[in-house]
């Protein structure tokens, strides 16, 4: 029960800043308003997080959290290809709500540089977990080739994904993410679909 109660507490406290850097900006957001909107303590959020930079890591922790949501509430009669497409979209609509632009912009550029752990490619991760599940499935299923291995299609998918997250930071945000996936994720992955 103490891990349980550990993650909520360090969940509560991803989730209160990044709202708070999304609605007030990240340098006008202070440790103390974070604190207070998760309703947690000083010493907890210590216990966490070094200060306010580390949470810009996090953002692979709020997206994990959704993926865990999303995997609880998936509909099982979707094929493979559709609960990929279907994952891809309601992510990117929160990124496209509740994440601003130049904090995504932040987390690219600390993955970029950074000589310690690459949370985004951590495959350890639920999303990696549940892409995994998708992929094993589809091909158990006839619906994705299995002439490539689970780990091959996994590594393409991710990076369309990151690939349409980093266009639409260069291009500013000028444009829905969702939408823009919607149309394009299902041309780049067609090619694994089984014939």
């Amino acid at each position: 029960m103490a891990k349980k109660n550990s993650r909520n507490t360090k969940g509560r406290i991803v989730s209160a800043a990044w709202e708070l850097f999304y609605e007030q900006g990240y340098d006008d957001t202070t440790v103390e308003e974070i604190i207070e909107k998760s309703h947690t303590s000083k010493g907890s959020f210590y216990h966490y997080f070094e200060g306010k930079d580390a949470l810009l890591s996090s953002l692979s922790y709020l997206f994990d959290e959704k993926y865990q949501e999303l995997m609880e509430t998936m509909d099982d009669t979707m094929n493979s290809f559709e609960k990929l497409m279907y994952i891809n979209r309601e992510v990117l609509k929160m990124i496209d709500t509740r994440i601003s632009l130049d904090l995504l912009a932040r987390l690219y550029s600390t993955q970029l540089v950074t000589k310690g752990e690459k949370h985004l490619l951590d495959h350890n991760r639920v999303y990696y977990k549940l892409l995994r599940q998708i992929v094993l499935q589809g091909q158990q299923r006839g619906e994705l080739r299995d002439d490539m291995s689970v780990g091959d299609i996994v590594k393409v998918y991710a990076m369309c994904e990151r690939a349409l997250l980093y266009d639409w930071c260069i291009c500013n945000g000028e444009y829905s993410l969702a939408d823009y996936s919607a149309k394009t994720l299902p041309l780049l992955m067609q090619a694994y679909k089984k014939q």
